[in-house]
């Protein structure tokens, strides 16, 4: 029979521990990584759950603005957040 309880002195505050040692690395992750000005097609996708085709379409309908530059496609980020947000 196990007669230990969940709250123990040992285990009381675990949870607030790791959750600070977290907080603690994003902030650390925050300072080190600049915020992201465009996104890649596929980074688009990743970011916002939709797929490639509803991106494409977006641009198409002028609901997402898109940038070539070279040979690659950038969805400038406030673009993104505008569609997600229904702004667009």
């Amino acid at each position: 029979m196990n007669t230990m309880t969940t709250d123990t002195p040992i285990t009381r505050g675990v949870g607030d521990r790791i959750k600070n040692a977290k907080e603690q690395k994003g902030v650390q992750m925050s300072n080190t990584e600049p915020a992201k000005i465009a996104y890649s097609i596929n980074e688009a996708c990743r970011a916002s759950s939709l797929g490639r085709t509803t991106l494409y379409s977006h641009i198409a309908a002028g609901r997402l603005k898109a940038v070539r530059i070279g040979g690659r496609t950038l969805i400038p980020a406030a673009s993104l957040c505008a569609l997600i947000a229904g702004e667009a």
